[in-house]
């Protein structure tokens, strides 16, 4: 069964990262107020990244490896301007969350 690993940006700037098996139910639970407790009081999110894995366990590990990242050493700073993330941080963003990074 595929899976997702994905990165929503909250509306005070902070990130929710989560998982899931279907990201379009997910994204529209989230945006409903239905998700996370993390983001349900930090409406609305944007979805700023994605991962496709074949297996929902790679997608798991894969988030676990989020988990463990210290701040100072995790990608998410390039978002931690305050602004809503513009089309140029999003692909930074990508570029340095690719597999090839971990």
């Amino acid at each position: 069964m595929k899976g997702y690993l994905y990165i929503l940006l909250c509306t005070d700037g902070s990130f929710y990262t989560g998982s899931t098996n279907d990201l379009e139910r997910r994204l529209e639970e989230h945006q409903i107020g239905e998700g996370a407790n993390h983001t349900r009081k930090r409406l609305p999110v944007e979805l700023v990244y994605t991962e496709e894995f074949d297996r929902i366990d790679e997608v798991y590990y894969r988030e676990r490896q989020f988990a463990k990242a210290k701040m100072k050493d995790a990608p998410f700073d390039t978002l931690r301007s305050g602004n809503i993330a513009t089309q140029k941080t999003r692909r930074t963003l990508r570029e340095r969350l690719s597999k090839e990074h971990w």
